[in-house]
């Protein structure tokens, strides 16, 4: 384990000490996992939304707020408590969270009203940020050389989360209600804080900022580094049209001409997790090519895969049913490979800040999505699937022009 080390004031831009604990397979596995199950409780009540309307009788357009509280929740955690790993032991703070994290979902199984579920949802979103505090700390003790790999390998457990949570939920709800699936989570989440808190190593802070400062500093850091605002401005773009699309599939689904249930909507995040596969795949590239390249290419796909979802209303059901899911497979890769980068460029930004500058990235990425999530269900509610899609390509199309705008700039950025 780390020993903690005498709390004395870094610069900004200093560098760190070498980790002391080897980051071996077992914990990258372990960082993999933690935050898979912690990313997972966002989004299990998406493909859940009909069912939970059906319960709680809530129209489509109320039910909409429900997961967009949630990200709503994440982007406040982030923005409030993620820097906190800068500046206490990142265990600690991961155990603390998870710990709060299953009360919140606890909340959340036995609301017995929408505005009670959510409330909920947003304490969800607000601890699921645990997860972000497991990356950052995976990139802390990797070897620089070795860094877009360990991120890599880290993401995929995050974004195999992201996907497979949606067929579960889907699948669990179908069969016994969406209730039972959120004390499930509760479940693995206080397993997960059992584990943590005995495999994680300590690491000691790496600045003394009181709470105010600290916060401050995250205006400093999004001044002091264009590579961070490009980041950040692309993939919030990528998850506003990422949260489109969640938001209104399952709806969409349950509707006329497809008539399908929760397991269906659920479903396609396995079409999804294929494209999880690209987060280690695009880890390696970015050692190798630079991550520059990685982000043009990602944001590319996703902007080609959502304006395919365009043709979804013109084709036969069977024929639009495969369409999404291709198109899933396609945006699901690009917004990985693309995160993957993103987070490959800004750690190695400031060496003392990852926590912060990770903040900086994920607020945003949260900001786009909850935005997506509203807008996509009211623009579904008013014009259909098509003005959905239509958001989408252009939220993407706006990505890889900042991505593009950005490549005169060295790979960092």
């Amino acid at each position: 384990m780390i020993a903690p080390t005498r709390h004395t004031q870094l610069p900004m831009n200093a560098p760190s000490a070498p980790a002391a604990h080897e980051l071996d397979s077992a914990l990258t596995l372990l960082f993999a996992c933690g935050t898979g199950l912690a990313v997972a409780t966002l989004y299990y009540n998406q493909p859940m939304l009909a069912v939970i309307g059906a319960d709680l009788g809530a129209s489509p357009r109320a039910l909409g707020l429900i997961p967009t509280l949630t990200q709503l929740g994440y982007a406040l955690g982030i923005a409030l408590l993620a820097p906190l790993g800068d500046r206490h032991d990142r265990r600690q703070v991961i155990v603390l969270k998870a710990l709060a994290l299953v009360v919140a979902l606890l909340a959340t199984a036995h609301a017995p009203s929408l505005p009670l579920l959510g409330a909920a949802s947003l304490a969800v979103g607000v601890f699921a940020t645990l997860a972000q505090d497991i990356v950052p700390a995976a990139a802390a003790l990797a070897p620089a050389a070795r860094r877009g790999r360990v991120v890599g390998q880290v993401m995929m457990g995050l974004l195999l989360g992201i996907l497979l949570s949606r067929v579960i939920s889907g699948a669990v709800a179908a069969r016994y209600g969406w209730r039972v699936m959120f004390d499930g989570a509760a479940v693995s989440i206080a397993l997960l804080a059992g584990v943590a808190a005995r495999r994680l190593p300590s690491m000691a802070p790496t600045t003394t900022l009181r709470y105010r400062a600290l916060l401050g500093s995250l205006a400093v850091l999004w001044r002091r580094h264009p590579p961070l605002r490009a980041a950040a401005w692309a993939q919030g773009l990528l998850m506003l049209a990422f949260g489109a699309f969640w938001s209104t599939l399952a709806i969409a689904l349950h509707a006329a001409p497809f008539h399908l249930g929760s397991a269906a909507a659920g479903a396609y995040g396995l079409a999804g997790a294929a494209g999880a596969l690209a987060a280690p795949l695009a880890g390696r590239v970015a050692d190798r090519r630079g991550p520059g390249a990685v982000t043009q290419l990602g944001t590319a796909l996703v902007t080609l895969s959502f304006a395919a979802l365009l043709l979804v209303g013109r084709a036969p059901p069977h024929a639009a049913l495969w369409l999404i899911g291709i198109a899933s497979v396609g945006f699901d890769l690009g917004i990985q490979a693309s995160l993957v980068a993103h987070q490959t460029i800004i750690y190695a930004l400031d060496a003392d800040a990852r926590s912060r500058v990770n903040a900086v990235l994920i607020f945003a990425m949260f900001v786009g999505m909850a935005s997506g999530s509203a807008l996509g269900s009211a623009l579904f509610g008013a014009a259909g699937w098509n003005a959905v899609a239509a958001l989408a390509t252009l939220a993407a199309g706006g990505a890889f022009a900042v991505r593009w705008s950005a490549r005169t700039g060295t790979d960092a950025g």
